[in-house]
């Protein structure tokens, strides 16, 4: 082809990567996207995933040749492109070290360009376009749902196939995005930054959400995630735990969120802490409780209450120090939207990488994966990390009355004991259910296969009761 495409008007869609502009430029006119690409001089290659495959949350910048180049192509001019694409303008050393007046572009990752990168609603696509094709746009986690079709839209920068979940069968989810307009307007009243205020609350849930393997009352997650799978999760349960999660769990965020801005949410952490004289936070204490109800699990309060060292407990710190007076110069450890690195939640990507690697692993480890059920082997690997977590967080206790600190040493080393028990037991049982003779696992745990038998019978049948 001796001339640019420029015969059709393609408009960008509002928060459209680059990228995903060009993609749909190419489509139109029956082009290969590669091909319309060869219209500018590239600096580097295009980012893709380990293992091979294109990343879709690709990202391109262009230099203000390649920008003019651009906007001729698609017919749409620089001012209106400059509102829709948040990378529009960007550039880098890359760039302007080539030619004046030479078209250029480098490829980047959305994330590291303008923020999270979300695939767009198709529906929505074919109603502004006429063409149903895939739009890869930046997204905040609050403005996943098309509410219109029912759609959670989901992260572009992971290896999977999928470009939504159909939430219509949850409609909670949809009232939760509306909901969270109001919490963000509540935010800026309080002074607090709502990104950093929705960041807080979404790692407080995504670390309930590890946990709630464990939480023989709650129904109603796994329900949802029933639902979002398309009616079963049970055959692939890891993957869709990791692709489920955030719209499953966004609801309780946003209630999460709302709670924590109500000042009324701050003076019970003050009156649980002993207002002006301080005391330890008990695992009944009124805030717990309440941030339950809010949740619609009244059961929670206790379970939040003693999960140390997490994000929740991180804010509830902080909201003391601030009420005593004490958090000293503006820092994080007065701040109470301050997240810990160690506190925020694994990106869906990075958790499908993890469990991508753990299938592949030679062995005994694809032996394991095959004999033993997924929603067992996260239940020993859940009760383990629980059991380590509770066991680094009694290093911190050792200061105070000494009958005091024996007490909490006691207690935490009891109840980090039962989870190690618990676990050697699950292991025990899904290895004999996975063929390894029982005399054989009686030497590993070194006890009398009779004994043995029996426990495993006992547990089994606590386990059904």
């Amino acid at each position: 082809m001796t001339h640019h495409p420029g015969l059709l008007r393609t408009s960008p869609l509002q928060g459209e990567t680059t990228s995903s502009l060009i993609c749909r430029i190419a489509s139109r006119y029956g082009m290969e996207a590669k091909a319309l690409r060869s219209y500018w001089q590239w600096r580097n290659y295009p980012p893709g995933h380990d293992g091979g495959g294109a990343r879709a949350d690709a990202e391109v910048l262009l230099n203000a040749a390649g920008r003019q180049l651009l906007a001729g192509i698609c017919g749409v001019e620089e001012d209106v492109l400059a509102r829709a694409l948040p990378s529009w303008g960007q550039e880098d050393a890359k760039l302007s070290a080539g030619k004046d007046g030479v078209p250029a572009a480098a490829w980047r990752t959305g994330g590291a360009v303008a923020g999270p990168v979300a695939f767009g609603c198709r529906l929505c696509t074919a109603r502004r376009t006429g063409t149903a094709v895939r739009v890869v746009r930046y997204a905040p986690r609050w403005e996943r749902v098309c509410v219109r079709h029912g759609q959670w839209l989901l992260d572009a920068d992971a290896h999977q196939p999928l470009e939504h979940l159909d939430v219509r069968g949850v409609p909670e989810v949809a009232a939760a995005q509306r909901q969270w307009t109001g919490v963000a307007r509540r935010a800026m009243r309080a002074g607090a930054e709502p990104e950093r205020v929705f960041t807080l609350a979404q790692a407080v849930v995504a670390r309930w959400w590890e946990q709630a393997l464990r939480w023989e009352r709650e129904t109603i997650w796994p329900r949802r995630l029933h639902q979002v799978a398309g009616g079963d999760a049970g055959g692939d349960l890891e993957r869709w735990r990791v692709v489920g999660r955030d719209a499953v769990v966004f609801p309780e965020v946003v209630a999460v969120a709302e709670a924590l801005l109500d000042r009324a949410m701050a003076d019970l952490v003050w009156v649980d802490s002993g207002s002006g004289r301080p005391r330890a936070l008990a695992a009944d204490g009124l805030f717990c409780r309440r941030l339950g109800e809010r949740v619609g699990r009244g059961w929670l309060g206790p379970l939040a209450a003693t999960d140390y060292g997490g994000p929740l407990t991180s804010w509830m710190g902080a909201v003391i120090r601030i009420r005593r007076g004490a958090g000293g110069p503006p820092g994080y450890d007065n701040d109470p939207w301050w997240l810990r690195q160690e506190h925020q939640p694994a990106t869906m990507a990075g958790q499908l990488r993890v469990l991508g690697k753990e299938k592949k692993a030679p062995g005994s480890g694809t032996m394991w994966r095959a004999a033993v059920p997924a929603e067992q082997r996260m239940l020993i690997t859940s009760t383990i990390d629980s059991a380590e977590e509770q066991l680094l967080q009694l290093h911190g206790v050792q200061t105070g009355p000494t009958a005091d600190v024996a007490r909490r040493l006691l207690r935490g080393l009891g109840h980090s004991a039962g989870l190690i028990e618990n676990a050697w037991k699950r292991t025990a049982v899904a290895a004999v259910n996975g063929g390894v003779p029982l005399e054989e696992v009686a030497r590993w745990v070194d006890k009398p296969v009779t004994v043995l038998r029996e426990m495993l019978t006992a547990g089994g049948q606590e386990d059904r009761g």
